[in-house]
């Protein structure tokens, strides 16, 4: 009879346990479902959800809803990612444009900086066929040195004619005042390292220019206008006698000859 009461009660007690059991984890996986779907729920809901519990607690005003409302217009018109590329695309051109200005400006300020060619009137075919006589006839006519110098200028040298046509103006000055004036420019334009027009002098010449500078006469820079001559005539000259400047402007001569 005992036997059977503790039989009795073990099977009731296993039975209480095994419900226990399985209502722990119903329970357990209830939660779990929850924190699932807490973790998965969409960003829309969560949000929707803090908006209301804000609605609730604190009441809008219509200033506010309408500086809200600004502000999600200006949201959905920004273009591309976000309105921060908006604004660094703007800064972006501006930049660029700035920089355009500037390179516009500095190559204005060159071309100001470049003197014009000589006045001079048209050349003749004799005085071209002279050119290819003598590089001394060449740098006797106006004509003959802007031809020259437009060819110095495809080969990127034209401040050795600058440099040579100025020499020539120091040497027609006779007021002490000028001549110091015109020396000092000379100087900074052609002789100076940090010129970008700085013209190709041995040591020997620059160590004569910087004494002549103590006391600037018209003859200041004689040695350094021969070395540049000499320079261009062994150089450069030959050169221009088989360019397409010369030849084009032979040719076109030529024809007009023959026509008249």
């Amino acid at each position: 009879m005992w036997r059977q009461v503790v039989l009795y009660f073990r099977t009731h007690s296993y039975h209480a346990d095994n419900c226990q059991t399985k209502e722990n984890l119903q329970n357990e996986d209830e939660a779990d479902i929850k924190a699932v779907q807490w973790i998965f729920k969409p960003m829309g809901s969560e949000r929707t959800e803090i908006r209301k519990r804000q609605m609730a607690t604190t009441p809008e005003t219509p200033g506010a809803a309408q500086a809200q409302l600004s502000t999600g217009n200006r949201g959905s018109n920004a273009c591309c990612f976000c309105w921060c590329c908006c604004c660094s695309c703007s800064c972006l051109t501006v930049r660029n444009q700035e920089e355009e200005r500037a390179r516009r400006t500095s190559h204005e300020l060159q071309a100001e900086g470049i003197p014009n060619c000589e006045e001079s009137p048209a050349p003749t075919l004799e005085e071209v066929n002279a050119w290819a006589q003598s590089f001394d006839k060449l740098m006797l006519t106006p004509a003959g040195r802007n031809a020259f110098r437009e060819f110095l200028r495809t080969e990127f040298s034209e401040e050795n004619m600058l440099f040579w046509m100025a020499c020539e103006e120091l040497k027609q000055e006779s007021n002490k005042s000028v001549i110091e004036e015109k020396a000092r420019l000379i100087y900074e334009d052609y002789i100076s390292i940090l010129s970008p027009k700085e013209v190709s002098l041995d040591s020997r010449v620059r160590e004569v220019i910087n004494r002549n500078m103590l006391e600037p006469s018209q003859h200041t820079f004689d040695d350094a206008q021969l070395q540049i001559y000499t320079l261009m005539h062994r150089d450069s000259y030959p050169r221009f006698m088989n360019s397409a400047i010369y030849k084009d402007l032979l040719q076109s001569l030529s024809e007009k000859s023959i026509e008249a």
